[in-house]
């Protein structure tokens, strides 16, 4: 492999998504990796979005209401009631309490309780019932 082969394996790797690139032959091998710049925002104010540009994220303001964030913990699928045909577990406007079950994610056949982090009351849900939700995704805000 000549030095301008490599060279652009890490061009190309450095404008896709992938993270890693290994490759090998009779003769030499290459493991390419690059750093992926994560952040997790798990409380910011409402008047902020997180918005991803690549592999960093900006925030933007928005002029909502302030707040605060209750955020995913984990990826999977987001349930806003215990069960298809039961109440949901809060609604715009419900007082809740620190400890307070908002909603279920489901990962991997498990149900996990997404309990509220806040006192006050339901400004916003902003997730749908069945929707796929990311890691560190807001899906209510409390003030």
């Amino acid at each position: 492999m000549t030095v301008q082969e490599i060279k652009e394996l890490i061009q190309a790797v450095s404008n896709s998504d992938i993270t890693e690139f290994k490759y090998n032959d009779e003769q030499s091998g290459l493991f390419l990796k690059k750093k992926v710049q994560v952040v997790a925002a798990t409380e910011m104010p409402v008047s902020a979005t997180l918005v991803k540009t690549g592999e960093t994220a900006v925030v933007e303001a928005t002029g909502q209401p302030e707040g605060n964030l209750v955020c995913s913990p984990l990826v999977g699928t987001a349930y806003l009631a215990p069960a298809e045909d039961a109440e949901v577990f809060v609604q715009v406007g419900d007082t809740v309490k620190k400890g307070q079950t908002l909603a279920i994610v489901e990962a991997m056949k498990l149900m996990n309780e997404i309990e509220s982090d806040y006192d006050g009351t339901v400004q916003e849900i902003l997730v749908e019932n069945g929707q796929t939700v990311e890691y560190g995704q807001p899906m209510f805000v409390i003030a």
